[in-house]
């Protein structure tokens, strides 16, 4: 029995020092370069099997299965022969394909790029802007602008940061999760990915489109609604109007066509009490304060707060089964 308690506690620990290593290095180092990025590939097997394939619902289930396996399968033999050659090799290999599957740092620099562009010269603005949003950029306001980075980089804590990390914190809890754990960090992030170059409900992509963007629908279902918590107590720890967060997104988190964009963005319209709007589409919360530039650089606090938050916690569950 000792030896069997010794064996998982040393688990969790080689566990929590890939998620620990993972965020270090998208904070400290940054992205994969482009030429080997994990993403890079998805998006090009993607294309090329609904280039070749009718645009049909079959169609999107069959993209989906051979995405998601080949991805799954792929990183599970690298992670299998990195083991069998050192447990440290390892844990350096998982950390990097891992870190892969999720990006505060980008994300965030991304966002205050736009706020200096806002800053110097609109149309640089709308047209880095445009690059961010599905939305006609070429005569937003400073304004409309300022919504749209924050409501890109609020949207994006869940898809980006929180429900990666989610399913890898949970995975890594299970018998031989420590294998599996960065392989089922590909599936969500092959999962958001099809759903975000399928998943437009154009005459094109409607139908195939359909099983990526439910897919994605379902797996960011209950990190969405974990992330407007956050935000909610991040707005709190931040002496932001935490009760306005809470109860906008009571009220507007299932104002969007989404049924999960809404938590994260509502929350953070209540916090810095502001409106978001993306016009025809939606329009979240009640604020009075100005949507100025500056106020990128709030809902970029609350990002990095919130993002804090949901990896504390994570490692605090973990240190606490380690003691037990």
């Amino acid at each position: 029995m000792l030896k069997i308690y010794l064996m998982l506690n040393e688990t969790l620990i080689y566990v929590i020092s890939i998620i620990t290593f993972s965020i270090i290095i998208d904070m400290i180092i940054g992205e994969v370069p482009d030429k080997i990025h994990p993403v890079i590939f998805m998006g090009t097997v993607i294309t090329k099997l609904k280039n070749i394939l009718p645009k049909t619902k079959f169609s999107g289930l069959l993209i989906s299965l051979v995405t998601i396996f080949l991805f799954f399968v792929v990183t599970l033999i690298i992670l299998f022969i990195s083991a069998l050659i050192n447990s440290w090799l390892f844990i350096i290999v998982a950390a990097i394909l891992l870190s892969s599957t999720f990006s505060i740092n980008y994300l965030i620099q991304t966002v205050i790029a736009i706020k200096k562009d806002l800053d110097t010269d609109i149309d640089i603005a709308r047209k880095n802007m445009s690059y961010l949003v599905s939305r006609n950029t070429s005569e937003l306001t400073e304004s409309r602008i300022t919504s749209a980075a924050i409501e890109t980089l609020t949207e994006n804590i869940t898809d980006s940061i929180v429900s990666p990390l989610f399913y890898t914190a949970i995975v890594g809890l299970l018998p031989m999760g420590i294998l599996f754990m960065t392989p089922c960090a590909f599936i969500y992030r092959v999962s958001n990915t099809m759903d975000a170059m399928l998943g437009y409900k154009t005459k094109e992509l409607k139908e195939i489109g359909y099983v990526p963007a439910t897919l994605d629908d379902i797996l960011n279902y209950i990190p969405a609604r974990l992330t407007g918590l956050y935000v909610v107590l991040a707005a709190f720890l931040l002496k932001y109007d935490y009760k306005q967060s809470w109860n906008v997104m009571r009220k507007f988190a299932n104002k969007t066509p989404s049924p999960n964009s809404g938590y994260s963005m509502a929350a953070a319209a209540g916090a810095l009490n502001i409106t978001l709007t993306k016009e025809g589409v939606y329009k979240l919360g009640y604020g009075t304060n100005d949507l100025t530039s500056e106020q990128i650089l709030k809902a970029v606090s609350l990002t990095k707060v919130t993002s804090l938050l949901f990896i504390l916690t994570i490692i605090l569950i973990y240190f606490i089964l380690i003691l037990l």
